[in-house]
Parts: C-alpha cells; structure tokens; sequence
C-alpha cells in the first residue's frame, strides 16, 4: 500500500495493525519473526505524518484489545517522534496518555505558576446603561519570553507521562532546537486564529504571534528566492574572474529557509532593548548574533544527525582512584578509545570567522526589514475617517553615543509598544536546562556535557589562543584530571525540594514580596514633590535623585520577577525527576554549570529550591553539623561550634515554627542572611527531630563547608606569612578570626576621630558600618582592587542598608572607601609582596618580544615618504610596541593550560546590505594590553589555584564515595559526610600547597619565555625601574656595555646594574643591516632621562606611555635588549607558617 501497488490507501487502522504487528514479532519480542521489508515504528510514524493521520486515531483503534497495547504502542510512537523531531506529536500522545491512564503524575497536585504579566491600560473606554464612562480595568500581558519557556516547558511535562522510564529520549526531546519548538507554536496559533475567524484588525493588533507568523511565511518565501539568487549570482561570478571569490551562498544553504526565517525573528526579537539603545538594537551586534545563531544551530542539526553512540562513566568496581599512575593512565585511554567515536564527519565543527557571521547576518536582517510589515490605523482629527497604512516593522537608523555615530536598527513604536522589554533579554533555550540523565563525560576540548548539542569544556573568551593551548594539552593528555573533575561535578545528582517550592508558590502566586521575591505590583511610594520645588534648586536635586531611582527600581522590580519566575517554572518541570547539570570552565580553570537559569551556584532561592536526589542518614556528628549549617545560615557564623549549636538549641521553638508554619507563623526564617536556606534546613532539622530516630534520619540536604577570604588563605600559604594565616584561620585557635570585623572596627575608630571634628559623613555613618558593608572591599583588596571599585561596592551595601538617603549614598561611599583602604594598609603586607611579584611578571612578559622576532621589530615601517629622518624614533617605537604580543601564559598544578586574553583589539569596517559595520575579530595578531595583563594576574593567578583545590576535592570525595558539588569555595556534602569532607579539604590544600606552588610558576616563566627579549626602552616606563629595583632585580653587565650606556647618558639602569667581565652580559645590541633612524645630533648636551620627571605618574598611566622628551633617548636604545630571564625578580622571602599547620584548625574551612 505504501508504494501504490495496491490499489488501497493505508487508514488509521492499517498502521495501527502493523504496529500492534511490530510490538509482537519484532526481532527483540519474545516470538521475532524476521520479514526482510518490516517497517519499524520510526518508519511507520513517518509515514503517518506523510499522509496527515492523526497519532491519536491510530492509539485509539478497536485493533487494540487491551490498555496494555495502547499504552506500549505511545511509548513506541513517542521514542519515534523524538527521533524524527516531532514535538508536536510528542505533545499530542502525551494528552492522549494523560487521559487514558492512571499512572500518578508528580504534577498533579502541584498549582500552576502564575506569569509575570506587565501592565497595559486598554485604549477604549465602555459606556454603561446610563451612559456613563467606565474607566478602562489595567489589564496584564504575558512577556514574550516567559511564555515561550511555559510552553517548551509544558512539553517536557507531556513527555514525562509517555517516556516516565526513558530518560534518554526525554533528554534528547529537551535538547531539541528551540527554532523547531517555535515554529510549531507558531503554525499552530496562526491557524488556530483562521480556523476561529479572528485574523482581523484587533487581534492582529493585540497579538504579537501572529506578526510574528506573517513575517516568518514573508521571510521564508523571499529567503528561498533569495538564495537561489546569490548561489546563481556567485557561480557566474566565479565563472567569469577565474578566480575563487568569496563564497555566501553555500554558508546560506547549511540551513533550510523555515529555520533561517524564525532565527532571524527570534534573534532580533530577542536583542530588543539591549545595549543601551531603547526601543532597538545595535546594528553590528545584530548581525554577529544572528549569524551566530545559524553556525549554532547548524551544528546542533549536524551533531544530532549523526547520531553518535554516547560512551557511559565507569562502572563502579573498575574504579582504582584518579591520584594513582594506573588510574590516570586508564582515565586517559578510556577518554582517547570514547573520541575515536566521535571523530565521525566533523569537518563541520570548524568555527566561522566573525568577517562571515557579519556576512550571513546582514543578508538575513536586510531580508527581514524588507519584508517584515504591520497595519496600523489611525483616526483623521478633521473627517473622522479611520486611514490604514502599511508600514516596516523594523527600520534603520543613526544615533550619537558619546559623539560617536552609531548605527542601530529600531523597532516600529507600535511593535515595541507590545513587548515587555525586560522581558525579553533572554530566550530560553531548550538546551538551557539542566539533564535527567548523567551528561555525557568530557572527551576533548569540545565534547562532553549535553548528548546533542556541542558544549566546551572552556568558555574561551573570545581568545583563539585559549582554545589552541587547551586543544594541544589535551591531545596529549595533560588535562585528564580536570576532565575527570568535571565528570564528577556534572554527575551528582539533584532534585527539587518539593517543601520549599510549595512555600516559594504560594508566596509567588499571592504576589506579595517575601525573601527576595519581588512583588507583582510595584509596592514602595513614589517619592513626594516637595513643594518649594521651583524655589529651592537644593530640594529640586534631591527629589530628581530620588525620582530617578524610584524609576530604577520600579523597572528593575519587573526584570527580576521574569528572573524569579524563570526559576520556579523550570523547578515545577523538574519536581519528581532526578536531574544533573553539566558543568565546564572559565579560562582561569574555575567551574561553573553550563544550564544559566537554575543552578546550585545561584541565589538564595536557587539554592534553596535544589537538594541532593540521594540521601544519606544522619548519624551523631551529621546532626551536629546541620545545627551548625542552620546557625551559619542564619548568619551566626562567628561563634565556636558549640555556641553555634547552643544558638540553634535557644532558638528550636522558632525553628519549629518555621518548618510548621513558614508563612502564617512567626516568619523567624525571614531574618536570616539566607532565608530559603535557612527555611529548608529548619524543615530538615524539624523533620529528623520529630522522626523518632534522628541519628537514622535520611537527609538530602547539602551541608557547606566555606573557605575563610580564601584568596588570602591561598596568599598567606604561598607566602608563608604567620600573621595574614592566623588573621584567616589556617592557625589553630579556639574560636575562628573574622578579618572582616576587624577592618570594620577599625574604620569605626576612624569615624570617631572625625565625629569630634563635626564631618558629616562621620555623623552620617556612625554605628552602621557593618562587617556587611566593608566584607566585599576587604575580599577583593587581595585580587587589586581599586578605590573606584571600592566605592562602587560600598555604595551598593549603603543603599541595601535603606537608613542613608539615597541622593547622600554617593559621596558617603567615597568617604567610607577611603577609609577602608586605609584601614586595609599593612593588614596584608605578605600578600602584597607576592602581589607584586605577579604583577612585575606579567608586565615584564607582555612587553617581550621572542627573539626570532627582534629583527622584524627593529625594521623600519616600509613607507611611501623617504623622509623619514624627523619622526623616525617615534616610527621605530610604535614597531617595537607591535611586535610585543606575548600573553602571560601558566600552567595549573593540574596540568591545565592558563591564557591571558587581554589585547588590544582592532576594529575592521565591513561593507553590509543595511550600513558600513565596525567589528574586532578576536583571531586577529594584536599586541597586548600591557596594564590589563599585569592587574589581572594576580587575581586570576589565585582564582586558579583555588580551582586546582576543588578539583583535588571534588576528585578525591568522588574517589572515597563522597557526595560532593561546590560553589568556588565552599564545599557541600551530606551532613553525615562532613567531617571526612573536611578532613580531605585539609589534605588537598596541604598537598596543593607542599609543591612549592610559586617556584614552579617562576621556573615555567623562565623556560616558556627563555628565548624572549625586552626592549630597553620599555623598562624605562612610569615607576617600572625603580619597583624592579626594590623586588632586587640585578641585570649583569659587561664593563663595556656599562660604559656604553653611561657614555650615552644612561644613569636610570645604574640601580639595577651588577657589572662583570667574568659573566656573559645580559644586554644584547643587535647588530643586523636593519634601517634604524640615526639619533639627532647633539646641538645641546643630552640629560640622563629621569626616570620620573616632575610628578609621579598613576598606574592607569602608566600603560605604554614613556615619559616626555624622550625621543633621542630612544633612538640611542633603539637596538639593545636584555634577556627576559634576567629581569624577572627573585620571589619574595617565604616566612615560617608550615602549612601542616591547617591539620589541626578546626576554622580552616567552617
């Protein structure tokens, strides 16, 4: 029947037979008959839709004699929709299943979420009987955004009533494109609306799906004109210059038209409001994003079309531990055997250049503004006739930011009119949730996590050069451990605490503002005109403030409700299921999960909202350490553990009330520093309390185990320093420092000096700089923070504090950083000598040069003018600062290789359909960000040493069974398991920290830049001499290149100069038949440049900028190098803390 041979056509009932055939005798029944021809359920279903019978006709079928057979036969057809990527089918045999069976859904009981909806006023007014006006009623609107998530999410519902055991193909179902998902939704809506008869005007003026159907049948017609037009125009093209010419149209084709169409839409929709440009876009960030979309997308059909086998983990009783040289070496074989499978057809994975990004973008935008249009209608004042116009949706235009022309495509104010802007700075993406299956374990470099769609196990910051280095570690086998590591993170287990979600919706469908949940409405006053206004231009400033950030507010209550609403949508999808989430790297090696939206590294609510999916009992020590996890919740984290126990014993009466009755009770909880935490850990102390047995207690909760400042922690180890260890508990002591308290009081002491002397500020802020306002200031000192950041982050906690005015937080936080800084001095002085020393380093790396390169440095710029004698120093220089393009580079105790990628990007014009677009290609040759690169090492430096310290961790809590997830540095288990967690946490940082951690980095400097040379014009920039001089750098000369450089008036380099003709010197002059502009003759006698003249210049200054007057100098130093090796300082002294010592402090990690 299916060839036409038979004069029949199949019905319903014909496919319902062969599939109840299927389900009989297929090969892996329990009676298989073997027909050559037998066509299985993908197959038949294919077929189905081919001829438009419905899946639900066929399940309903009298061929079916019992329930049994049905319900296989969805289960059979749903694994088959799945594959065929059919989510509407998927849906339909869900209702279908749903209303035939009585199989208990987790849902069930469960209240739907209400949307954030954004208020609108309707423009008509009603008359009623009387003839009176009725004010129009505020109605809501549902975001965009948030009811596409709803309905992907109603999917995943659907499917789990018909694939409840699969979790493969429910997995495989949530990764699928989200263009596939929308555009179903879309057909559906639009003929929804024809079927009912309301395709007219006010529909279309209240519904933005159907626009968007319009355009997307427009764009895919003049798309697929279109392309066939530049694939023809090409060809001839080529035919006639002979020559290849670069090519768009094959680039056009990856992908088929529908999908192009609706990701052009979507994308555009998308970055609606972004930027800075109200009501619109900019223009080259348009098309990178849209071109974007359609490399991703199209490697996301690629990988799911190939359909590559996904290797499993390990089974358990193989395991022989990550730390021993046969587990690794397995480790590493299992990972190389697993990528030889994946190696199938992948000539596709290769990254676009941006150039083509740009390219495809705006062939696809300009398509769109062409063909995308709306109705609008109007009233003539003077006729009364309703006048009808078409008009573009979308439209180009010119703005000034900064004096700058900047090109930007708008919405039409009627299309921008209906959507919420907030709304819609994310589209959910499917493959933006987190698994319900293990993620598949990481390969390589570029596979691992989701099953379909690619991932990285880096996110490479636009920098090719972190790729490249993590490609090359990998293939030879360098990166196993961190691989491993992110295996283990990505595998725990979660799952949604099902008591804390009731509470969080019924607070969220009630509307009220709780905990961080903003409320629906807007609930704070506009603040009062004053009104002497006019009069008193002081009171007119201070009401514009306050305005101003009532609005702020106002709208920033709106995109954090969308925020807050995302979370509690994905919960309810995932209540009942087990889930996990991938996890991969930043470039400074630290961990973060892959799905954005729901996620343990979070907020409060995220976190409070999640448990572990495996639990473990409680035990003796277990119960003790939730009692201390509620205390330290609570914000009682000061305290030894017995008082902190002792807090959670005074207070069990409220702790009782909290679990018993969260909302209608005392509200004790909503006190705490992390009330959703502090609420599920009440509800999980009362419950094992009140079981009978509270040691056999089974709990889910994860208990933390957090690092004390852990980046001085990390300092303080590296250096050896006694006093900054004991200030962060890795000395012993009975009760545990608080660095942060101390600054505070400290500051306190301060203010107090000032309050005798009357300052306002003083008065201001007495008594209420708290360890909450200066904690962020005293952390971040040690990763280089400045005052302007100091003062932007004091600020944010003055304005939380809610007790200063709003138009005085500014200049109280200016006065307060200073302070704080002050205050902050010598209490680190261990760390910042180390501090300096990374930051001397990296400066010293960007501004060399390899040597294969000196002589192309020195080559004069080739130039049209000959005369090139007058400027010829400064053209000399600019040469010598292009060719220093070294990143600093290291390399993790771990093996994984570090890359800086600061540059200094140039921009290229590119020549599009819509305007001229300005756009960095990240691949491009550029010198480095000198500044950059030094200020960032420190901090990134650190950041990956506490990186290498969850790895161990998490490695090592895997390997002795151990439940483990983390956030950075604070570590979570079990409660029972709390005491071995801790135990191992102390293990690793000693064995981390026992390797001589900085030696190696500073013996990896001197072999990875051996060959690498410094200008000597560089080193003569701001403070950098005399700060080398300090750290005791000595650069060994010959007598004879010591007198050459005092003979040419040099007396800056006699600091750091040792002169001796028994060693070779350091400072080469390179000799080769290169054109170097001749210095000036001397008509007056030449000063030694100081090496600061009149005032000291500020690091931000200090970049590349040489001090002034220096031009003759520089030509004389033009060709004379020193050794990068020679110049890179001793490390510091280390002190005498011996980092055994953390063994016995019980605060190292609390």
């Amino acid at each position: 029947m299916e060839r036409g041979i038979e004069k029949v056509h199949p019905t319903a009932s014909t496919y319902a037979i062969m599939l109840l055939a299927w389900r009989r005798f297929n090969p892996e029944s329990e009676t298989p008959v073997h027909l050559p021809n037998m066509p299985n359920p993908t197959t038949l279903l294919y077929n189905l839709m081919e001829r438009e019978i419905s899946p639900t006709n066929v399940v309903a079928d009298r061929v079916f004699s019992s329930s049994e057979e049905a319900s296989d036969i969805i289960k059979l057809l749903s694994k088959a929709a799945v594959e065929l990527n059919l989510p509407h089918v998927l849906a339909e045999l869900g209702q279908a299943e749903s209303l035939g069976s009585h199989v208990p859904d987790p849902l069930e009981d469960v209240p739907e979420v209400n949307p954030v909806t954004r208020l609108y006023k309707p423009s008509e007014e009603t008359l009623d009987e009387n003839g009176d006006v009725i004010p129009a009623q505020s109605q809501g609107e549902v975001p965009f955004n948030l009811s596409n998530l709803r309905k992907h999410l109603a999917q995943v519902t659907l499917a789990r009533r018909v694939l409840p055991e699969d979790l493969a193909s429910r997995q495989k179902l949530l990764e699928e494109s989200v263009y596939d998902v929308a555009v179903e939704r879309l057909r559906h809506e639009a003929k929804l609306f024809d079927d009912l008869g309301l395709g007219g005007r006010e529909l279309q003026r209240a519904d933005l799906q159907k626009w968007m159907w319009d355009w997307h049948q427009k764009l895919k017609t003049r798309l697929e004109a279109e392309i066939k037009e530049i694939v023809v125009a090409e060809a001839k093209a080529a035919s006639h210059r002979g020559k290849p010419v670069p090519r768009m149209g094959p680039f056009l084709s990856l992908v088929k038209p529908e999908k192009l169409s609706l990701i052009t839409i979507l994308e555009i929709m998308r970055l609606q409001g972004s930027g800075g440009v109200t009501d619109g876009m900019k223009t080259a960030r348009a098309l990178l994003t849209v071109g974007r979309a359609v490399e991703n997308e199209y490697k996301a059909e690629m990988c799911k079309r190939n359909n590559i086998a996904i290797p499993s983990h390990a089974r358990q009783g193989e395991f022989t531990g990550y730390f021993t040289g046969l587990g690794y070496r397995d480790l590493h074989a299992r990972r190389v055997t697993a990528a030889k499978y994946m190696e199938d057809s992948e000539e596709w994975t290769s990254e676009w250049t941006q150039l083509l990004r740009v390219r495809v973008g705006s062939i696809l935008v300009d398509c769109l503004m062409d063909t995308a249009t709306i109705e609008r209608t109007a009233v003539d004042k003077r006729t009364h006739e309703e006048i009808k116009e078409n008009q573009p949706a979308f439209y180009h235009a010119y703005e000034y930011v900064r004096g700058q022309k900047l090109g930007v495509i708008r919405l039409n104010p009627v299309v921008s009119d209906r959507l919420a802007k907030d709304g819609l700075r994310e589209t959910l993406h499917p493959r933006h949730l987190p698994m319900l299956i293990k993620p598949k374990p990481w390969l390589s470099y570029d596979q691992g996590g989701y099953l379909y769609n690619r991932s990285a196990a880096m996110r490479f910051k636009d920098c090719q050069e972190q790729q490249t280095y993590l490609e090359h570690a990998s293939a030879l086998g360098n990166v196993e451990l961190v691989y491993a590591g992110l295996d283990v993170l990505g595998s725990t287990p979660w799952k949604v605490n099902r008591n804390i979600f009731d509470v969080v919706l019924k607070v969220w469908n009630s509307g009220e503002r709780l905990c961080k949940i903003p409320p629906a409405v807007y609930d704070l006053p506009e603040p009062v005109k004053p009104p002497n206004m006019n009069a008193d231009i002081k009171a007119k400033s201070v009401y514009g403030t306050r305005l101003k950030a009532y609005m702020q507010d106002r709208a920033n209550n709106h995109s954090d409700r969308c925020s807050v609403n995302y979370k509690i949508e994905i919960a309810r999808a995932f209540l009942g299921d087990t889930m996990y989430l991938p996890h991969n790297l930043d470039f400074r090696g630290r961990a973060y999960p892959i799905p954005p939206h729901f996620n343990h590294i979070g907020d409060d609510l995220s976190r409070g909202l999640l448990m572990f999916a495996e639990a473990q009992p409680l035990g003796e020590r277990g119960l003790r350490w939730l009692k201390i996890h509620l205390a330290n919740l609570y914000g009682y984290d000061k305290g030894n553990f017995d008082e902190r126990v002792k807090f959670v014993m005074d207070n069990l009466e409220e702790v009782y009330d909290s679990a018993e009755n969260p909302l209608e009770g005392h509200r004790w909880w909503t006190q705490a520093d992390d009330p959703w935490q502090c609420l599920a850990t009440c509800m999980e102390l009362h419950a094992a309390l009140e079981s009978g047995d509270p040691h056999a207690y089974m709990s889910y909760l994860p208990v933390h185990q957090d690092g004390t400042c852990n980046g001085l922690q990390h300092y303080a180890a590296l250096g050896g320093d006694v006093k900054g260890a004991a200030q962060v508990n890795l000395s012993v002591t009975d009760r545990p420092s608080d660095v942060y308290t101390y600054v505070a009081n400290m500051v306190e002491q301060l203010l107090e000096e000032d309050l005798k002397k009357g300052d306002k500020y003083a008065i201001m802020l007495a008594g209420r700089v708290s360890r909450k306002v200066v904690k962020q200031t005293v952390m971040t000192t040690v990763y280089g923070v400045t005052y302007i950041g100091a003062r932007e982050q004091i600020e944010r906690q003055l304005k939380d504090r809610k007790d200063i005015p709003e138009e005085e937080c500014w200049g109280a936080s200016a006065y307060l950083a200073k302070k704080v800084l002050s205050c902050i001095g010598d209490l680190f002085s261990g760390a910042k000598a180390i501090q300096t020393w990374l930051n001397l380093c990296a400066r010293l790396i960007s501004k060399s040069i390899p040597a294969e390169r000196v002589p192309d440095a020195l080559q004069a710029p080739k130039t049209r003018n000959t005369k090139k004698k007058k400027n010829g120093s400064s053209l000399n220089r600019n040469r010598i600062k292009k060719e220093q393009m070294s990143s600093v580079v290291w390399t993790t105790p771990l093996g994984l290789p570090i890359v800086q990628p600061y540059r200094k990007t140039k921009r290229k014009q590119v020549m599009t359909a819509i305007q001229s677009v300005f756009i960095s290609d990240p691949n491009a040759p550029a010198e480095v960000n000198a500044v950059k690169q030094a200020s960032a090492f420190p901090p990134n430096f650190i950041h990956s040493l506490d990186a290498t310290h969850m790895m161990l961790t998490a490695l090592e809590c895997r390997t002795q069974g151990l439940t483990f997830a983390s956030v950075h540095d604070s570590y979570w288990t079990h409660a029972n398991s709390i005491d071995k967690m801790s135990e191992i946490i102390r293990d690793t940082f000693i064995a981390l920290h026992s390797s001589d951690v900085l030696e190696k980095l500073s013996t990896e400097f001197r072999t990875r830049y051996a060959s690498h040379k410094i200008p000597l014009t560089s080193l003569r920039v701001g403070k950098l001499l005399k700060n080398l001089e300090n750290c005791g750098v000595r650069i060994v000369t010959s007598s004879e290149q010591a007198a050459a450089l005092h003979e040419d008036g040099f007396t800056s380099f006699d600091g750091l100069m040792d002169v001796s003709d028994e060693e070779a010197g350091s400072i080469a002059q390179v000799s080769k038949n290169v054109d170097l502009p001749e210095p000036r003759k001397r008509g007056r006698p030449f000063k030694a440049t100081p090496l600061i003249q009149g005032k000291a210049t500020s690091e931000a200054d200090e970049d590349d900028e040489d001090v002034s007057g220096e031009d003759d100098a520089d030509s004389l130093l033009a060709n004379k190098f020193v050794d990068l090796s020679a110049v890179l300082p001793p490390l510091p002294k280390k002190g005498d803390f011996d980092v055994e010592t953390i063994k016995k402090s019980e605060y190292f990690f609390s």
